[in-house]
């Protein structure tokens, strides 16, 4: 390895989660279900050692030795990959954009409160 962009660049939420405002109104139960879920699944990740996660995660990556899978997942550890919430905050949305931005996916910088709500993630994290 020559380099980690995660390192180089700084906080990037790479995963997110989209649906119509309508749908979030409508639906709040599920929505918070699901955020509910996620931070679970980061909670965990964060109180178990690499080799833990690596034997969790290694149905998903067969082709990929449990050496190799703890590495990574090491890795990842060190960079402090993972936060500790799920809650989408306004410099990782500007980086993102200017990311996109840069690789000529997004023609101009979005609002962050136009696209962004950060209730559910909030109530997950309590």
């Amino acid at each position: 390895m020559v380099a980690s962009l995660g390192e180089d660049s700084g906080y990037v939420p790479y995963t997110s989660f989209s649906a119509k405002k309508s749908y979030l109104e409508k639906n709040k139960d599920t929505v918070q279900a699901f955020t509910d879920a996620l931070q679970k699944g980061m909670d965990y990740v964060r109180s178990h050692k690499p080799e833990e996660i690596a034997k969790v995660i290694a149905p998903q990556f067969a082709e990929t030795d449990m050496e190799t899978l703890t590495t990574i997942v090491n890795r990842y550890y060190q960079q402090d990959t993972w936060k500790e919430n799920l809650i989408f905050e306004e410099d990782a949305f500007s980086l993102l954009q200017n990311i996109l931005m840069d690789a000529g996916v997004l023609e101009e910088q979005v609002p962050y409160g136009d696209l962004v709500t950060k209730e559910f993630a909030q109530e997950a994290a309590k």
